[in-house]
C-alpha cells in the first residue's frame, strides 16, 4: 500500500509540475479530404511530447496543458494516408490544427459504401478502451441491413435469435439475450414485453441510426448491468458531417410465400443553422407482409415396442403483417469551444398483426399408438378417441419505444464534465385479440389416422378411414373463444447521471482521475384481462359458418377458418355466447404485477494514457431497491377463486471492480487485457410475487428472493491493422457466473410461504456456470490487387464458445445436479462477407452460420429443447446512377433457411417446431442532396 501511494504521489507531482509551466491548448477537427464526413476516433498525436487523443463523433479533439513551443501534429485513421502538420503553441491561448485526410489510393472510400463502413468501424474499434465491435453507416446514410438485429449478426461473437424468420434478439458470446444491456444515445431502454428485460432490436430501423457499438468489456463509468455486452445505438447528429445532407429512399419488398409487394420509405437529414447549432432527424415507414408454414408437436413418448410417437401434432399457417414506424430528432449546440449541449429524442412503433390457422391432431387419450414402426404410428378411434381441433388466432399487438435525453459535454483538455438526464418508456398493448376461437371434433370407431415420421423436420398424416367426416367443416363444433380485452405491459425509467474528470499532463503521458454517479428510477407493470366465451344453450355454431382457405404448403390441413370470420361472428351474434365468469376472472388475475426498481450508482477510476499504454482501473458501486407487488390466486375447485395481494421489498449492493489495459507498441498493433465484475438483475416478472395454485395443489410462483447474476469476466486479445485498410484480431474470453436463474419443477410435496403444495414450479438461482471462448476476425480491402480485382473486400469472423452450467432436477423428491450447455449458447458461429466495390457498382454476399443451441431446459437430456444449426445467405447490390441517386436490391434468405427445434429421443431428433419462411427481395432507390 505504501509503495502504491508513493507511486501515485509521484505521478501527481510530475503532472502538476508540467501544468505550472506556461502552457496553451491545441484543438482542431478531422474530416475526410472531400470535406464531407467528420472522422470519429481518428488518432491525433503531438510527436515531440508523445501525447495522443482520439477525435469525438464530430471529429473534434483537444490537448490541454501543452507547453509553449513548436510541435508536429500527426493524424491517423484506418484506410487513410498519415498526415502531419506543424503548429506553434503560444504561452497562453489556443492554436488550431485541422486535418482533411485522404484515403489510401484516393477516391471517396472514407465517405461512401462498404469500405467507408469498414474503415469507420475499424478506427473506432482500434481507438476503444476495451473490447468493442462496431457497425456504422456511411456519409450518405447507407447502412448494411434493414434493422439493428440483422446488422449485428455480422459481428464476431454475436448470434441472432429469429422470430418468424426475422432477426430479433441478440445473443453475445453464447449468452442469453437477457444478459445484455441496450441503450439508445446513452439511454438504457426498458423492454416492451411483460416477461423480459431484453429489448427486441428489430423494432429499431437502421434508417434512424448512425452507429452501433457492442461493448464486450466493462469500465467503471459504464452501467454494470450486462454480462454479454452493452449494445449502444447512436442516432445521427448534425455535426457528424461537415456538410448538410438530405436523403430520401423508396423501396418495395416482395416475399415469395405471400407473393405481395409492400412499401418502405425513409427520409433523414442533417442541417446546420449557423456554425454552432444544428439539427438532425429521420423518419421511416416499413410494412411487410409474409407467411410462415409451421409444425409443432406436443412432446414425444416411446411405446412398448421402443418406437417414438408424438402425443399431438399442430399444423400452423401464419399470415403476418408487420409495420414499423421510426422517428428521431436531435439538436446540437456548440455553446463554446469546449462545451456542447444536446437534446435527442427517439420514437419507434412496431405493429404485429398475426393470423394463425391451426389444425391440431390430439392423441393424448392413447397410452400408445394402436400400431407403430420406427418411422410411423397408427391411431384407431376404436381404441381411444381422436380429438381434432381447428382454431384461429387473430391478434393485433402494438409495441412502442420512446426516449428523450438532454445533456452537455465539456472538455477543456484538462477538465471534463458531462451530465445527462433522460426518460424512456416502452409499452406493448393488445385490446381486442382473439386467441383463439376453437372448433373441435372427437372421432371414435370408424376413424383411423396414420402418422408418418420419416421426415425428421415435420410429420405428415393421412386419414385411412373416416376421411369424409374428418374433413367435413360442419363436424367441428364451437368449443370456446378467448378474447383478450386488454394486455398492457408498461415499462418506464427516469435517469440522471454526471461525470467529472481532471487530467494531469506529464512528460510521458496523461494521468486522469474521474468520478461520477447515476440514479435510475424504473417501474414495470403488467395488466391482463380476458373474456372466456362458451356457446349459449340452443345456439348452433360450427366451422362451416366461418370457413376459409388455407395457404399452407407442407400438408393439407383440411378445413380452416377464414381470417376475420370468428371475430365478425362474435360481434354479429352476441346472443349465441355466454361468458364463463370463473375462467375469465381466474385467467385475468394470475398474470398481473407491478415492480419498482431504483438503482443508485457511483464510481471512481484512474486512467493513464501515453502513446503506447492506456490503463484504466477503478470500482463502481450499484445499490438496488425493489418494491414487488403481485397476487396469490387460488383455484378453490368449485368454480371459484380467491385473490390475495402480495408485496415484498428488498435491497442489495454490488461492488464492481475493473482493470483494463490497452498496449500499442507500434501504430498498427494493439493488445488488450481486461478483468472486471458485472451484474445482471433477474427478470422483473420472475421476481414479482405472482402465485397460482389449482385444486390439484400444483403451485406456480414467482420468486422475490432471486439473486442477481454475478460474473467475473476476463478478456485478452491482439489486433493487427494493415496499412492498406484491414485488420486481423484474435481474442479470448472467460466468464465465471454464479447465481444464474433457471426454472425448477419439483413433485416433492411441501410448503412455500405457508402454502401447501404437491408440485411446485419456481424460478431459482443456480450454482455456477463457466463460459470460455475465442473470437477471430479478419477484414481486408484488396486495393493492392491489379484492376479489376482491386475492388474486392472481405470480412470474416469466427467465434468458439464453451458455456456450461448445472441445474437441479427432481428425481423422486431428490434434487439431482445435471450439467448442461447454457441456454442460447451456440458453440460455433461464423460470418463471412465478400464484397466488390468499384466505380458505380457495389456488390455484397453475406453468409451467417450459427451452431445448434439449447433453447429450453427440460427435466432430463431427452426432454431438453434444442434449436438446430442455421445458415443464411443474403445478397445485395447497389448502383450509383448519378452523384445523387443510387439504386439498390437485396435478396434476403436466398437459401430459404429453416427453423428446426427438436428433442433427442429413441436415437433420433424428434421435431418440436419447424418453420419455413421463403426468401424476400427488396429493391428501391436512394436520393441524396
Amino acid at each position: 500500500m505504501t509503495s502504491s501511494m508513493r507511486l501515485l504521489a509521484g505521478l501527481l507531482a510530475s503532472a502538476s509540475f508540467a501544468t505550472i509551466a506556461h502552457a496553451g491548448e491545441v484543438s482542431g477537427n478531422v474530416h475526410d479530404a472531400a470535406g464531407v464526413r467528420a472522422l470519429q476516433s481518428a488518432s491525433v498525436r503531438i510527436v515531440e511530447l508523445d501525447r495522443s487523443v482520439e477525435t469525438d463523433r464530430s471529429g473534434q479533439y483537444i490537448f490541454g496543458d501543452v507547453p509553449a513551443g513548436t510541435y508536429t501534429l500527426e493524424a491517423r485513421y484506418v484506410g487513410a494516408e498519415v498526415t502531419t502538420q506543424s503548429v506553434t503553441v503560444p504561452t497562453t491561448g489556443r492554436v488550431s490544427g485541422n486535418f482533411d485526410l485522404a484515403a489510401i489510393g484516393g477516391g471517396d472510400i472514407l465517405v461512401t459504401g462498404q469500405t467507408a463502413n469498414m474503415t469507420s468501424a475499424l478506427s473506432r474499434q482500434k481507438a476503444a478502451d476495451g473490447v468493442v465491435s462496431v457497425l456504422t453507416r456511411d456519409a450518405i446514410g447507407q447502412f448494411p441491413d434493414q434493422n439493428v438485429a440483422e446488422s449485428l449478426r455480422r459481428l464476431p461473437g454475436v448470434n441472432i435469435l429469429n422470430d418468424q424468420g426475422e432477426g430479433r434478439y441478440v445473443s453475445v458470446r453464447g449468452l442469453d439475450p437477457e444478459l445484455n444491456g441496450t441503450s439508445v444515445n446513452g439511454v438504457r431502454l426498458p423492454a416492451p414485453e411483460s416477461d423480459v428485460r431484453s429489448v427486441a432490436l428489430d423494432v429499431i430501423s437502421s434508417d434512424t441510426i448512425q452507429s452501433i457499438e457492442v461493448k464486450k468489456s466493462f469500465t467503471p463509468d459504464m452501467d454494470g448491468d450486462f454480462i454479454g455486452a452493452s449494445i449502444e445505438v447512436n442516432t445521427t447528429s448534425a455535426f457528424d458531417s461537415k456538410k448538410n445532407r438530405y436523403s430520401l429512399s423508396a423501396e418495395g419488398s416482395w416475399n415469395d410465400y405471400s407473393g405481395k409487394v409492400t412499401p418502405k420509405g425513409a427520409f433523414d437529414f442533417t442541417q446546420k443553422l449557423g456554425d454552432n447549432f444544428g439539427i438532425a432527424g429521420s423518419v421511416s415507414y416499413y410494412k411487410r407482409k409474409f407467411e410462415t408454414d409451421n409444425v409443432e408437436t406436443g412432446g414425444w413418448n416411446v411405446d412398448d415396442s421402443g418406437n417414438a410417437w408424438a402425443e399431438s401434432v399442430e399444423y400452423r399457417d401464419y399470415d403476418v403483417e408487420r409495420t414499423r414506424i421510426n422517428a428521431a430528432l436531435s439538436a446540437d449546440w456548440r455553446v463554446s469551444d469546449t462545451t456542447k449541449a444536446y437534446i435527442r429524442g427517439n420514437w419507434a412503433q412496431f405493429d404485429d398483426h398475426e393470423y394463425r390457422r391451426r389444425t391440431t391432431l390430439d392423441f393424448g387419450d392413447f397410452d400408445g399408438p394402436s400400431e407403430s414402426t420406427d418411422s410411423g404410428a397408427t391411431f384407431d378411434g376404436s381404441d381411444e378417441r381422436i380429438t381434432v381441433e381447428r382454431d384461429l388466432k387473430d391478434r393485433f399487438e402494438r409495441q412502442r419505444i420512446r426516449s428523450v435525453s438532454i445533456g452537455s459535454d465539456t472538455d477543456t483538455g484538462v477538465w471534463k464534465f458531462n451530465w445527462m438526464a433522460s426518460y424512456a418508456k416502452s409499452t406493448e398493448k393488445e385490446d381486442f385479440s382473439i386467441d383463439p376461437t376453437r372448433f373441435r371434433a372427437r372421432f371414435k370407431s370408424g376413424t383411423v389416422v396414420d402418422m408418418d415420421y420419416a421426415n425428421k423436420y415435420y410429420p405428415t398424416y393421412s386419414v385411412t378411414e373416416g376421411a369424409d367426416s374428418f374433413n367435413d367443416a360442419s363436424e367441428y363444433e364451437f368449443n370456446k373463444t378467448e378474447l383478450t380485452t386488454l394486455s398492457n405491459s408498461q415499462d418506464e425509467e427516469w435517469a440522471v447521471k454526471a461525470d467529472l474528470a481532471r487530467t494531469f499532463a506529464g512528460d510521458k503521458g496523461d494521468f486522469t482521475i474521474q468520478a461520477g454517479g447515476k440514479a435510475r428510477w424504473r417501474k414495470k407493470s403488467y395488466d391482463f384481462n380476458m373474456t372466456y366465451y362458451e356457446l349459449a344453450d340452443g345456439a348452433d355454431y360450427t366451422l362451416a359458418d366461418v370457413l376459409g382457405k388455407q395457404t399452407y404448403r407442407l400438408v393439407d390441413m383440411g378445413p380452416v377458418s377464414s381470417k376475420t370470420g370468428p371475430k365478425d361472428f362474435l360481434l354479429a351474434n352476441p346472443g349465441d355466447f355466454v361468458v364463463n365468469d370463473f375462467e375469465s376472472g381466474y385467467n385475468s388475475a394470475i398474470s398481473d404485477y407491478s415492480v419498482r426498481e431504483d438503482i443508485v450508482a457511483g464510481y471512481a477510476l484512474a486512467r493513464w494514457d501515453s502513446a503506447t499504454l492506456r490503463v484504466i482501473g477503478g470500482v463502481r458501486m450499484e445499490h438496488t431497491h425493489n418494491d414487488l407487488n403481485g397476487s396469490l390466486v387460488t383455484d378453490n375447485g368449485d368454480d371459484t377463486f380467491t385473490v390475495d395481494p402480495q408485496s415484498y421489498k428488498r435491497n442489495y449492493t454490488n461492488w464492481l471492480p475493473s482493470l483494463t489495459l490497452r498496449y500499442s507498441p507500434q501504430q498498427n498493433l494493439v493488445a488488450r487485457l481486461a478483468g472486471y465484475k458485472t451484474v445482471v438483475r433477474p427478470k422483473l416478472s420472475q421476481m414479482a410475487p405472482r402465485n397460482t395454485i389449482n385444486d390439484d395443489l400444483e403451485l406456480v410462483v414467482g420468486n422475490p428472493q432471486l439473486k442477481p447474476y454475478q460474473a467475473w469476466n476476463f478478456d485478452a486479445g491482439m489486433e493487427y491493422y494493415f496499412s492498406n485498410n484491414g485488420a486481423l484480431s484474435v481474442g479470448g474470453f472467460y466468464k465465471s457466473i454464479k447465481d444464474y436463474t433457471y426454472s425448477l419443477n419439483s413433485k416433492e410435496a411441501g410448503t412455500y410461504n405457508g402454502i401447501a403444495y404437491e408440485e411446485i414450479t419456481i424460478p431459482m438461482n443456480g450454482d455456477k456456470a463457466e463460459i470460455a471462448g475465442v473470437e477471430v476476425s479478419f477484414s481486408q480491402v484488396f486495393s493492392m490487387l491489379p484492376a479489376p480485382f482491386d475492388g474486392l473486400l472481405t470480412q470474416l469472423n469466427y467465434t468458439y464458445t464453451y458455456a456450461r452450467g448445472s441445474v437441479f432436477t427432481d428425481d423422486g423428491g431428490v434434487q439431482i445436479a445435471r450439467r448442461i450447455s447454457l441456454p442460447n449458447a451456440s458453440r460455433n458461429t461464423f460470418n463471412a462477407v465478400l464484397g466488390y466495390e468499384k466505380g458505380p457498382i457495389s456488390l455484397r454476399a453475406a453468409g451467417t452460420f450459427r451452431d445448434k443451441y439449447l433453447d429450453e431446459v427440460g427435466d432430463s437430456f431427452e426432454t431438453d429443447r434444442t434449436v438446430n444449426q442455421h445458415f443464411q445467405l443474403d445478397l445485395s447490390a447497389k448502383y450509383k446512377l448519378t452523384d445523387n441517386i443510387r439504386l439498390f436490391a437485396d435478396w434476403v434468405n436466398v437459401n430459404n433457411a429453416k427453423y428446426f427445434a427438436y428433442q433427442n429421443l429413441a436415437g433420433a431428433k424428434r421435431v418440436l417446431q419447424y418453420e419455413e419462411y421463403g426468401s424476400t427481395v427488396k429493391f428501391g432507390a436512394r436520393m441524396t442532396f
